[in-house]
């Protein structure tokens, strides 16, 4: 059987430019989601260290909740109920409902339950830090915003990096969740473009190809990554 690769082609009636578009769309919201993850994830890890018994109790509960529901039920309880609840809270302050944009509301959604992952990531990371390191930084007079600006922070990434790459790594592939909200990301124009051709096999893999090469890219940008950050470290095979 001949295969339709003309399908594909990137201009019409071809649905190349559609899966290409898709994976524009998943990159951007995979990143967004991912930068959104690493702040909530700096600030939970901190808070967790050195906050106080009920924030490190509310951060415990926030990570505890985060892992162990399902990410599918998460996004369509966060994306559908945090619209209703937001919408809730501005009319009872006199304010008009508001649409928030699938782009958006992906990025919130996503960051949201990375960030519980991050948090663990960079709290595992700052406890793998020398104290030597710490306790030389305050015996010469740093203060606490200054050792962990130039001591802490920089020692504690080549230790977060591996665990962040793969928490990037699974950022892009639950940006194919959204598909189940009607956001069109990769995920969900394969499938308009395989129901459309009926050539399933062909876009699906074509699809996966596509997941394929952003992850390699992604891979040999972290590996560069971690090698800047541990320049001058013993190799760690």
């Amino acid at each position: 059987m001949e295969i339709p690769w003309d399908l594909l082609a990137l201009s019409p009636p071809g649905w190349g430019g559609n899966l290409l578009r898709g994976l524009a769309s998943t990159v951007q919201i995979a990143l967004g989601a991912y930068l959104l993850g690493l702040a909530i994830g700096l600030g939970g890890a901190l808070g967790k260290l050195y906050g106080g018994p009920v924030l490190r109790v509310s951060l415990e509960v926030y990570t505890t909740l985060i892992r162990a529901v399902p990410e599918l039920v998460l996004i369509l309880l966060l994306y559908y109920a945090g619209t209703d609840l937001l919408n809730t809270a501005l009319e009872s302050f006199g304010y008009e409902r508001v649409d928030i944009d699938g782009l958006w509301a992906g990025i919130y959604v996503i960051g949201f339950v990375q960030g519980a992952y991050s948090t663990e990531v960079l709290r595992g990371a700052f406890l793998a830090v020398p104290e030597g390191q710490i306790e030389a930084a305050r015996a010469y007079g740093m203060s606490w915003f200054k050792s962990h600006v130039r001591i802490v922070i920089p020692a504690m990434i080549p230790f977060a990096i591996p665990g962040l790459a793969n928490l990037w790594l699974i950022t892009t592939k639950d940006t194919a969740l959204l598909a189940v909200v009607g956001f069109s990301e990769l995920a969900l124009e394969t499938k308009q473009a395989a129901g459309a051709t009926k050539a399933y096999f062909m876009m699906y893999v074509a699809a996966a190809l596509l997941y394929l090469a952003l992850t390699l890219v992604s891979t040999a940008v972290f590996s560069w990554v971690e090698k800047y950050y541990r320049r001058g470290q013993p190799d760690q095979g």
